[in-house]
């Protein structure tokens, strides 16, 4: 793989990776005070959603990570060949 494809690659991972981390955990914290805000629910919700969103947000890291790993697996088990080169 072409030096631009490949810093590509990583640059779209390092930005799922920041998606994966933030959303769920931005995502359940604002459902936890909207539910106690308009609901009247109790400040438990907010909790909650303070926990499922670091819940979350740790799945979202470990699956990151964890395609980061396949990812430089495939970089290391053999390197392109060139257009012209087929051996």
């Amino acid at each position: 793989m072409g030096g631009y494809v490949k810093a590509l690659r990583y640059l779209v991972w390092l930005t799922q990776l920041g998606l994966s981390v933030a959303v769920p955990l931005a995502g359940f914290i604002l459902l936890g005070v909207w539910l106690h805000n308009s609901r009247g629910w109790g400040g438990w919700t907010v909790a909650v959603g303070i926990l499922l969103g670091v819940l979350g947000a740790a799945g979202g890291l470990y699956n990151s990570f964890k395609t980061l790993n396949l990812m430089l697996k495939q970089d290391e088990e053999k390197p392109p060949k060139g257009f012209n080169r087929h051996d």
